[in-house]
């Protein structure tokens, strides 16, 4: 059976993680915190590994949402977090021109709260005709009833950390195993 959306391809993709800040983890209730923790830094990792275009942005860090989360900036040597005054990462031109200085169509997603700093610039970037993946385990919604509601219904595929990996690297038998991807203890 053939897809109606072919498999991630590293150079069509990049990666979006919106506001993953200490102070928004807070109030995340839909996922245990140390495991979202866990799958963002994966997630960085594997787009690090691929060399995919990464864009973080974050806001109010000096207000109450504080900076990247550390062991996310350490995942991603060398990449500046845009701050942003606005809820919605497409309406501020420094992150937007940031995402279409890529040239890539497809976006991964990741951010926090996901009910506004992750959907907002998901439906903005779909009413511009780029292809959006939210990567749900690395996104956190404020309560566990949430991610039924939002996401899933405004036209965006939604995947799994567990497949951005290997629908990019396209095999299981890499020669060079990868070790950016392990999640666990050593990761906080």
């Amino acid at each position: 059976m053939t897809s109606s959306i072919p498999l991630l391809q590293p150079a069509d993709c990049a990666l979006l993680l919106i506001d993953q800040q200490a102070g928004l983890a807070f109030g995340v209730g839909s996922i245990d915190r140390q495991v979202m923790l866990n799958d963002t830094i994966a997630l960085a990792r594997t787009a690090a590994v691929f060399k995919l275009p990464v864009i973080v942005s974050t806001s109010a860090s000096k207000v109450y949402s504080g900076p990247l989360m550390p062991s996310i900036q350490a995942a991603l040597p060398g990449s500046q977090s845009i701050e942003r005054r606005n809820m919605n990462l497409w309406e501020d031109e420094t992150a937007r021109g940031a995402v279409l200085r890529t040239q890539r169509r497809r976006l991964l997603g990741s951010g926090l709260l996901t009910e506004a700093c992750a959907s907002f610039p998901v439906l903005s970037a779909l009413s511009e005709d780029f292809e959006v993946f939210v990567v749900g385990d690395a996104c956190g919604w404020n309560n566990d009833r949430q991610p039924r509601f939002s996401i899933a219904k405004n036209g965006s595929g939604r995947c799994e950390n567990d497949i951005v990996d290997p629908s990019i690297a396209r095999t299981s038998t890499r020669l060079d195993p990868p070790r950016y991807i392990r999640r666990g203890a050593g990761d906080r």
